[in-house]
């Protein structure tokens, strides 16, 4: 019974649902607005989502500011996010005895936080769809399209498969930042001003990337990382290269079809599937389009999509041009263009005339500087390092982590998911105020795993060829610190 017996299914579930709808008895299927696996028996959508709403209810009880993050039960995990007010998503993961201790479930949480993000950022508020069509119609459509190719970077085979141990060095929800010189900050700067004028009067957004990491940006913090997040998902060299490369089955699985959608309120088409890997791609222009016109009923529809920009509070076009390793994501009002796709090309136009040459330059300059995927590798260390509140990170490059002994990030990620719950009890507790916390631990491969927040920064390390002393753990911290942190860990 009890928690068990709700999730009886195979595998993951990820369900969304509204409390405010299917209150009245026998309207109890109206509440749900996505439910994976689609094939999932009613039945057994209605009690998960029940057993959720109900946990949801309870536990409001008792803390009424304070939303439900997991239950964990003897066969399951549930994970939940209030994404919008009274929308719920819950993410259940079946334990066993090879993965019970593997994942993290500030990590699963992340997911969810992205994933509605990145909705709401391409179709707008959940809650916006549904009073704009209460049937719900619109805002299950979008929700099936968009959450099954999100979750297709999951699959592999016929299961999803989440973050695990072997990910406990890196942090969801942050941005990866390229560190320039005084001399290219300046000609980024250069070429910023010059993009932020490619609509004479009118004021153009940007972000400036290099491979995977943001060299500039011209938005707000909670836009530029959903921003971000999309264009390392999906538009950088790396991402289009695995579109059609022959390793990124491994990650899709087996294919979904999502069904139709209808209009969105949001000025995107019926037929648009950002996440789609297969229809984006770069063309001869350097322009990176996704052609999404053939899924389309009616006939052509626009190439170029609108985003809704929350902290902005502005609906822009996304344009993306890419040079070489060089990404640009140029980002007009929509406001500003009466005549729709001819005032894009005008713009386009006006990029490539007067921002190419400066393109050129600061290409080849960031790749003169660049040092490869291991540019910020720091040896002995294997690292991550979180800023919170600017939602950045920097961390040790993936092949890297990969030589970490099994024990030492297993005992890492249990460490990670200590420092999650003691975070949320003092948040609970004081929520103005950052606590400062530390924790070195040996494990029984006799390397040292380390956490240690302070002033709201947090530092997650695993040190392998490393002394058996205490002194020589917090001695290693302190080196780091000093040398590559600006002291921000150090005791002194």
């Amino acid at each position: 019974m009890g928690l068990s017996s709700a999730a009886a299914g195979d595998g993951t579930q990820l369900c969304v649902f509204d409390l405010r709808r299917g209150q009245q008895e026998g309207q109890e299927l109206d509440k749900i607005l996505f439910f994976h696996p689609a094939d999932c028996p009613i039945l057994l959508q209605l009690s998960v989502i029940g057993l959720c709403e109900g946990i949801v209810t309870f536990t409001r009880i008792f803390s009424p500011e304070e939303d439900c993050e997991v239950i964990e039960s003897e066969k399951h995990s549930h994970v939940f996010y209030q994404a919008e007010t009274d929308i719920w998503m819950v993410l259940v993961v079946e334990k066993n005895k090879e993965n019970e201790l593997t994942w993290r479930c500030g990590a699963l949480q992340g997911i969810l936080k992205e994933a509605h993000s990145l909705f709401a950022m391409f179709h707008g508020p959940i809650r916006t769809l549904l009073d704009r069509q209460p049937s719900a119609e619109l805002a299950r459509g979008h929700l099936r399209t968009f959450l099954t190719d999100y979750l297709s970077d999951f699959n592999v085979g016929k299961k999803l498969l989440f973050p695990t141990y072997r990910d406990s060095l890196k942090e969801r929800g942050t941005v990866q930042m390229l560190t320039v010189s005084r001399e290219v900050a300046l000609d980024v700067q250069s070429l910023t001003t010059v993009l932020g004028s490619c609509l004479g009067n009118v004021t153009c957004q940007s972000l400036v990337l290099f491979e995977d990491l943001l060299v500039s940006t011209t938005l707000p913090p909670d836009d530029t990382l959903n921003l971000y997040t999309y264009a390392v998902l999906r538009l950088t060299p790396r991402a289009l290269h695995s579109n059609a490369s022959s390793w990124s089955y491994l990650r899709k699985g087996t294919s979904v079809s999502a069904g139709p959608t209808s209009s969105s309120s949001n000025g995107t088409t019926a037929g648009e599937r950002p996440l789609l890997r297969e229809k984006l791609s770069k063309g001869k222009d350097g322009f990176v389009a996704a052609d999404f016109a053939a899924t389309e009923a009616r006939g052509a529809v626009p190439l170029t999509p609108i985003l809704w920009f929350q902290q902005a509070e502005e609906r822009m076009y996304l344009c993306i041009y890419q040079h070489k390793s060089l990404t640009i994501l140029l980002l007009v009002p929509a406001s500003s263009l009466i005549n729709g796709e001819e005032g894009i090309t005008h713009v386009k136009k006006q990029m490539l005339e007067n921002a190419s040459q400066k393109i050129v330059t600061v290409e080849q300059k960031l790749t003169r500087g660049w040092g490869g995927e291991n540019a910020y590798h720091v040896s002995g260390y294997r690292y991550l390092l979180v800023d919170p509140e600017r939602r950045v990170s920097r961390a040790s490059p993936p092949g890297k982590v990969t030589t970490l002994a099994k024990d030492s990030r297993l005992a890492l990620n249990m460490l990670r998911q200590e420092v999650d719950l003691e975070k949320s009890r003092y948040k609970r507790g004081d929520p103005c105020h950052d606590k400062d916390f530390e924790a070195c631990i040996r494990t029984k491969n006799n390397a040292w795993v380390i956490a240690k927040i302070s002033r709201g920064r947090e530092l997650y390390m695993a040190l392998e060829k490393g002394g058996e002393t205490l002194l020589y753990a917090s001695t290693a911290v302190e080196k780091f610190s000093n040398r590559y942190c600006e002291g921000a860990f150090s005791t002194d």
